[in-house]
């Protein structure tokens, strides 16, 4: 989790130096002689951009499960009010399987072919953001995986606690 966190500052630095720099209209901010993987020539305030939003997916995605099986996602409570365990489990198993089930069942292939199409036209951001998005665009496959995971795990606890 440490590496998240580590995220979560790479993202507020960026911003922080995307926001100063457009102020004194730097741009590029850096030139690099060398091509870097993901950067290319230059850090520009384009790429910046992509990188905050790059660092928003993978803080806010790849958690996204163990948050689940830490049941501390968000879930409407009014339904649980006054209801023993047995019908709390009831609820969330046909939550899961009515709403859980279906949307990966439908985005988890999307977001495969939607990062395998930008790694096989080797699709990069324009007007001098990030190259290699599918880097970034796996991580939407790789975190619905994981969510998915953790909500099977989950839906079998709840099948054995609504008998």
């Amino acid at each position: 989790m440490k590496i998240l966190a580590v995220a979560l500052i790479a993202m507020m630095c960026a911003i922080v130096v995307q926001v100063v720099c457009s102020a004194f209209d730097i741009n590029p901010i850096l030139s690099i002689t060398s091509p870097l993987p993901l950067l290319g020539k230059a850090v520009t305030l384009n790429s910046l951009l992509d990188l905050q939003w790059h660092l928003l997916v993978i803080t806010g995605l790849i958690p996204a499960g163990i948050v689940w099986l830490a049941n501390k996602h968000v879930r409407v409570d009014f339904l649980y009010q006054n209801r023993s365990d047995r019908t709390r489990a009831r609820i969330d198993l046909l939550g899961n399987l009515l709403f859980a089930a279906p949307f990966f069942a439908l985005g988890l292939p999307a977001a495969w072919s939607f990062m395998m199409r930008a790694w096989s036209s080797d699709e990069g951001g324009r007007n001098g953001g990030l190259n290699d998005l599918w880097l970034i665009k796996a991580v939407l496959p790789l975190g619905l995986a994981l969510l998915a995971v953790a909500i099977l795990i989950e839906t079998l606890r709840l099948i054995r606690a609504s008998r």
